[in-house]
């Protein structure tokens, strides 16, 4: 790797940065400083999280400040409050032997008067989320007529965060001759777009491939029947004593639940969700980053911004609705020079979607067998014994008591001694995996067939619904989980086939939920919209010996056409009979 010496960066930011520890240039910093300090061009650096982008254009905008001129030189945009103090962070770091620069994080949830007097006292650096720089600008508090380098920071995360319009008037705003480097883990169209629109044929630059996951990460799934997600999750995180991970759900009622059964459960665990006042997250994410709890449960939202570079593991206890936040999630573990591995818990009806994640972060995941109870116990007693071999032992403090415990222990020979030692520290976990049953159930698809008689079996024991929302609401399979464990508030229903049309959905769930099912999705609401639910007519023809004998998609297409229809009929009935009845009265 190159030093930063050999990069151009000058002696007094050489200076600072070797107190953090900064040796050598990762290759993000290794591609785009020397452009961003010899060039004036655009750039486009599609790089995944925890890969020293912040260092990458830090350090170049630090050494590029004007300190004599006291006015803001540089925009740096980020999605949330926390990444935003972090970036003010590093950057007041990165320039502590420079004399009087000034760094100032503005963001929402804040106190606006604090930030609008640090303004009129003069900096040169703006650290700002979208909506309180936009804010400033319109109050005339915020002076962007000077600035030379505008950043955007994870900007595929603030177009997700709806920022899209915030971002358009800010970069409209900016001065038209300044310099913008856009970062961002994955390149969808909205982020393309802000390059074609705002930028002058940007130079990118793309570390490992485009949209891929990190090479530092292993991916891995484990398969299971919906019901025993969280079995599977306490064995995962028993096998891995020393865990240090965030688990991604995908309701905020979802993060509660796991997160209370965790703790309930005696794991070091909490929860961090939308519900939660300022005050509470940044305890809770205090804590984690003290590493003060081991498992910080969590949805995609409630964890952007949260930057922590020493994760073993992150969880998926459900896969994200699009592919892209399964990166922005795997991103967060294998940084900065680390390895990490990036778990997925499926049920059986889930494996189409491990292959299209494969398909577009390049990488495979590995099939991995739910440790059975003797396996995770074997694990645990030797973590304890480890630790117990390497313990500290304060001779001064200990030694005045061993003749007594000698002396109470005489009786009991070494093998009785160790036994009740082991006993007394693992009972529990012995207790617990006694009778576990094996969590893992096969994967049918790997040898591209089908038993017969289990899916006959399973036919049975499931019920297919008619939901009268499709794509046009925007509804996808993600959703509709998410839809059906809001509001059964059931987190454990066994969830079978979901077929998506335009304009209304089938669905299967195990029949002995039928009532809960059209009792509580017949009250709940979507977008807006009052959610309706039937079971849907029998699908199977007479000929065939029952099998279906026509393409079941192309079947269900016409019958969206029936329905569709069926629907419009029956609102032109009622309208006529309400003109009827009219008539009647008049």
């Amino acid at each position: 790797m190159t030093k930063f010496a050999d990069l151009g960066i000058n002696k007094n930011i050489l200076k600072g940065i070797s107190e953090l520890g900064f040796e050598k240039a990762m290759p993000v910093q290794e591609e785009v400083i020397p452009v961003v300090l010899e060039t004036n061009r655009d750039i486009v650096a599609l790089a995944q999280t925890g890969t020293g982008k912040t260092a990458a254009f830090g350090l170049p905008i630090v050494q590029d400040i004007e300190v004599s001129k006291k006015y803001p030189q540089a925009l740096i945009l980020s999605p949330t409050r926390e990444l935003c103090v972090q970036i003010a962070k590093d950057l007041t770091a990165y320039s502590k032997y420079v004399d009087g620069l000034k760094v100032l994080p503005v963001y929402g949830g804040a106190n606006i008067e604090a930030q609008i007097r640090a303004l009129k006292m003069g900096v040169h650096v703006i650290v700002a989320t979208p909506g309180r720089i936009l804010d400033l600008v319109k109050r005339k508090k915020a002076n962007l007529s000077k600035i030379k380098t505008v950043v955007l920071d994870e900007s595929d995360e603030m177009l997700n965060m709806g920022f899209r319009d915030d971002l358009n008037e800010i970069l409209e705003s900016a001065p038209d001759d300044r310099r913008t480097l856009l970062f961002s883990a994955t390149m969808p169209k909205e982020v393309a777009a802000i390059a074609k629109n705002y930028m002058f044929n940007p130079e990118e630059i793309t570390i490992g491939k485009k949209n891929s996951g990190a090479e530092s990460v292993r991916h891995l799934y484990y398969q299971v029947q919906a019901r025993d997600r969280y079995l599977a999750l306490k064995r995962i995180a028993d096998m891995n004593p020393d865990i240090y991970a965030i688990i991604f759900c995908r309701t905020r009622m979802e993060t509660k639940q796991v997160a209370e059964w965790l703790i309930k459960d005696g794991y070091n665990a909490d929860a961090l969700h939308g519900d939660l006042s300022q005050a509470q997250r940044d305890h809770v994410m205090n804590r984690f980053r003290l590493k003060n709890m081991q498992m910080l449960v969590a949805t995609d939202v409630a964890a952007r911004g949260l930057d922590v570079n020493e994760l073993t593991h992150v969880i998926n206890y459900n896969l994200p609705d699009d592919i892209e936040a399964y990166t922005h999630r795997s991103g967060r573990t294998g940084r900065a020079g680390r390895t990490g591995v990036s778990i997925a818990i499926i049920h059986s009806r889930e494996k189409h979607r491990i292959r299209e994640i494969e398909r577009k972060i390049n990488k495979s995941f590995e099939k991995t067998e739910v440790p059975k109870g003797k396996e995770v116990c074997k694990k645990q007693l030797f973590h304890m014994i480890d630790k117990m071999e390497h313990v500290d032992i304060d001779h001064e403090q200990i030694d005045s008591f061993l003749p007594e415990i000698y002396k109470k222990l005489e009786w009991l020979d070494k093998e009785d001694l160790i036994k009740r030692f082991v006993s007394l520290e693992f009972n529990r976990f012995l207790e617990y995996y006694k009778n576990a049953p094996d969590l893992n159930i096969p994967d049918d698809r790997d040898s591209g067939r089908r038993d017969r008689n289990r899916k006959k079996d399973r036919d049975k024991d499931y019920k297919r619904f008619f939901i009268n929302l499709g794509k046009t609401q925007g509804l996808n399979p993600q959703r509709l989980m998410g839809l059906i464990n809001e509001s059964t508030r059931d987190n454990n229903i066994p969830i079978g086939r979901i077929d998506v049309m335009k304009s209304f959905s089938f669905f299967e769930v195990n029949k002995s939920f039928t009532d809960k099912i059209l009792e509580k999705l017949n009250e709940a609401n979507f977008e807006g919209a009052d959610v309706s639910v039937e079971i849907a007519k029998d699908r199977t023809s007479k000929g065939g010996g029952g099998r279906r004998s026509e393409n079941r998609r192309s079947f269900d297409e016409r019958k969206d056409n029936r329905y569709g229809s069926r629907r419009d009929g029956d609102r032109n009935k009622k309208k006529s009979s309400r003109r009827r009845s009219d008539n009647r009265r008049k």
